[in-house]
This record gives C-alpha cells, sequence and structure tokens, in this order.
C-alpha cells in the first residue's frame, strides 16, 4: 500500500531534531509522497527548501490567516514569486480563522482574495483554512472564482460547509479529528464523494486517536485512512488508492515534478 500525506508542516519547529530522520523513515513505511505545506512568507520558504531537498515531498506557499503581520501585502508580493518554484504546487494554507482571530476579518478577507489573484495568475490551485469561518469563506470563493479549485485542508466536521465547497468544485482533505470522541465523522465523512476525498495528518497537529497529544507525523496518515475505510465499508487499500489519486489530481501532480 502508498499513502499520500496531503498536508503536513516539516517547516515546524517541532521537527527541527529529527526531521531528516523521520522524512526517510516515512518513505519506508508505505508514505510515499508528502506535501510540505506553508503557512507564513518564512515557512513558505522553508517548505520550498525541504521539498528540493527530497524527491518524495513537494510544497505549498502562502500566509495563513493567523500568520497575517503588517508586513503582509509586501509578503503576498513575495509568494507570488516563490511559487513560481518547480516543486510548487498550490497557493496555501490560505484562508480565513474566526477562532483564534475576530479583531481583523476584514483583513483576512483581503488577504485571502489577493492570494486567490496569485493563484489564478500562476495557474495553481489553493489550499483552504477556514475555521469557524465558512459562511465568509464560502462567499469569497463564490466572489473570487478560483480557476484550479483546490482543497479545503483539516476541513471542519460541518455538513453544511462541505455541502458547499462541493458544489464549488473543491476537493476535502480529512485528518485526525475525525477519529476524536465525539466527532461528527460519520456524517461528514459518508458526504464526501470518493473521487473528492483526501487524507492529511497536519502535523505535528492533530494526531489521530489513539495518540492524540502526542506530536503527530505522517506515519499516521494511515489511521486517518483506516477510519475512513471504515466509515465507508472499504478496505484500507481501496482509501489509499483513491485518496493517492485524488491528491494527484488535486494538485496536478505530473511525473517529471
Amino acid at each position: 500500500m502508498n499513502f499520500f500525506d496531503s498536508h503536513a508542516h516539516y517547516n515546524d519547529e517541532a521537527f527541527k531534531e529529527d526531521r531528516d530522520k523521520l522524512i526517510k523513515n516515512m518513505y519506508e513505511n508505505e508514505i510515499t509522497h508528502i506535501i510540505c505545506a506553508g503557512y507564513s512568507l518564512e515557512k513558505s520558504i522553508e517548505a520550498i527548501n525541504i521539498a528540493k531537498s527530497y524527491p518524495h515531498i513537494f510544497a505549498t506557499c502562502g500566509i495563513s490567516p493567523n500568520d497575517i503581520n503588517e508586513n503582509v501585502f509586501e509578503e503576498i508580493k513575495e509568494i507570488e514569486e516563490i511559487a513560481r518554484e518547480d516543486k510548487v504546487l498550490a497557493i496555501g494554507e490560505i484562508g480565513l480563522d474566526y477562532y483564534w482571530n475576530k479583531e481583523n476579518k476584514d483583513l483576512q478577507k483581503d488577504v485571502f482574495s489577493k492570494q486567490i489573484d496569485i493563484a489564478n495568475n500562476l495557474s495553481l490551485p489553493i489550499v483552504i483554512h477556514s475555521r469557524d469561518a465558512w459562511v465568509d469563506t464560502i462567499n469569497i470563493l463564490k466572489n473570487n472564482p478560483v480557476d484550479k479549485k483546490g482543497v479545503f485542508h483539516c476541513c471542519q466536521l460541518n455538513q453544511e460547509l462541505i455541502k458547499e465547497a462541493l458544489n464549488l468544485d473543491f476537493y476535502i482533505s480529512f485528518s485526525g479529528n475525525i477519529t476524536f470522541k465525539n466527532a461528527k465523522s460519520y456524517d461528514c465523512v459518508k458526504l464526501v464523494p470518493n473521487n473528492r476525498l483526501l487524507i492529511e495528518t497536519d502535523s505535528p497537529y492533530l494526531s489521530p486517536e489513539p495518540l492524540r497529544g502526542t506530536r503527530n507525523n505522517s506515519l499516521n496518515v494511515k489511521l486517518v485512512a483506516k477510519k475512513i475505510s471504515e466509515i465507508k465499508e472499504l478496505e484500507l487499500e481501496e482509501i489509499a488508492n483513491i485518496t493517492r489519486d485524488n491528491t494527484i489530481r488535486t494538485f496536478n501532480i505530473k511525473d517529471d515534478k
């Protein structure tokens, strides 16, 4: 079996001491591809450098709603330049977060919209972070159509959000939160057609049960896939194949990348 972790943060300080050992271990344990996601200018550059160091790792670059600073519009210009790098697959993670940041909603919306423009200029998909902000997120996507679409990463377990996202032709990516007790996993996972489904870890965050509370890594994407296989009543290998193929299609990954 081969698994594709569609969203991880090996550019995070949590992996500073053992990143190389971990990444090499992934490839030897059926995690054949990983996307290292940027979330600030600095961490986007780091994601690209990591991707260049390993043939099975790709990168995204963008400024998340939780990493907006006073220089954000200058940094967006730099994001557009570095996004031209060969191993960059998408603009992201970008979007809205009203859980952590309620005081700058208008600024978040502006930053999100401007990065959608970059994605369209470069013919790239986007990776969307949306937390407690699904109505505004969907409205922005309706008013600023994304040419190459993309994915709602670590999608909140909200059926209305998922329905709207699917109607806009976006993919849905689930992470370890679908394994948590009291999670609304069953109905949300069942709602997503197999051809729109991705899996991820969001490492080092959101370790799935029974590892919740520990540092997450891409090996645990198998536990996410296992939960989905149980809900959809499909073999684990089938979920691995479906989600790998969907990730390749979502990000237009070519053999020569």
